[in-house]
């Protein structure tokens, strides 16, 4: 007979006094067998008190961000499944027996809720391009299995969560999750569920363009650092179409009259070039090395 699953619901937040206690109570209540963990990060508030009061087992990180928090919260939390979730009482919890039960069923190792908006002011216009402007580069890039890459109500297993490296420092770890998900190849499935607006009183830290160019600088960085040979075969393109948009005109002048007009240009060319094929060099043996790497991950995965 086996043991019932531990379960462990994380709520990274800051500054959420107006929203963290229904938070707490909603996921006592949807899950009364699970442990609610609070993780501020240098509130200002009311908010460590108001959880406390709620029932949930409130712990701190002072590195600012959510990433951060997020790395801490699965470094010190042990279970075999956990409910990764926004303090600001936006997602239903309703939702995660539901999906903690997919996930135990189905043998996953992620669960990503997917947001169906309540109300226009629920999932505003700019963030829902932002997302899906996200959602389908990581798909291009990484592969096409989850359609709300930037949603913040996850549950995964704890292998899962264990071999989860966790470098981002803010909101673009949601980004980092969906990539390691994606590269290791782990078995995943995505739930809709209601997504509502925040609580008078209560306001997002999601700043949309500093956020979002934090995002981006984040895929970049991981398609360099999980698909090298792509990212340096674009790298070296655009050298060798510089280096041939210079030359071109000296090689005409050289069929025309047989003579090199412009040497310093013909070098700055060589030299160019050269660089692409080093770049293009670069990408072939880190993507040996990434393969490599890769390999590890997935057996520290496995033997979680």
């Amino acid at each position: 007979m086996t043991s019932e699953p531990r379960i462990a619901v994380l709520v990274p937040c800051r500054n959420e006094a107006e929203t963290i206690a229904r938070v707490v109570a909603d996921f006592r209540a949807a899950l009364p067998r699970a442990t609610v963990y609070v993780y501020d990060n240098n509130s200002t508030d009311d908010t460590v008190a108001r959880a406390q009061a709620a029932g949930a087992v409130v712990r701190a990180e002072r590195r600012q961000g959510k990433g951060q928090v997020v790395r801490r919260m699965l470094a010190d939390v042990d279970a075999d499944c956990y409910v990764l979730v926004d303090g600001d009482a936006t997602y239903d919890a309703a939702c995660a027996p539901r999906m903690i039960e997919t996930l135990l069923a189905q043998h996953l190792d992620l669960v990503n809720g997917r947001r169906v908006a309540q109300g226009a002011e629920a999932y505003r216009r700019g963030h829902r391009f932002g997302n899906r402007l996200f959602t389908s580069l990581i798909g291009h890039l990484f592969g096409h299995q989850l359609d709300d890459v930037l949603s913040g109500y996850k549950v995964f297993s704890r292998r899962f969560a264990k071999s989860f490296p966790a470098f981002a420092s803010g909101f673009e770890i949601e980004v980092e999750l969906a990539v390691h998900a994606l590269s290791l190849r782990v078995p995943m499935t995505e739930i809709e569920g209601p997504y509502v607006e925040r609580p008078e009183g209560s306001a997002s830290k999601l700043r949309a363009l500093p956020d979002g160019w934090k995002i981006l600088w984040t895929i970049s960085r991981l398609v360099r650092s999980e698909r090298p040979l792509l990212f340096f075969s674009i790298v070296a393109g655009l050298l060798a179409a510089l280096s041939l948009g210079l030359s071109l005109p000296l090689f005409l002048e050289y069929a025309r009259t047989g003579l090199v007009p412009r040497m310093p240009t013909a070098v700055l060319c060589t030299g160019i070039m050269l660089s692409a094929l080093m770049a293009f060099t670069c990408g072939v043996i880190l993507h040996a090395v990434t393969r490599g790497q890769r390999e590890i991950k997935r057996l520290l995965y496995l033997q979680q």
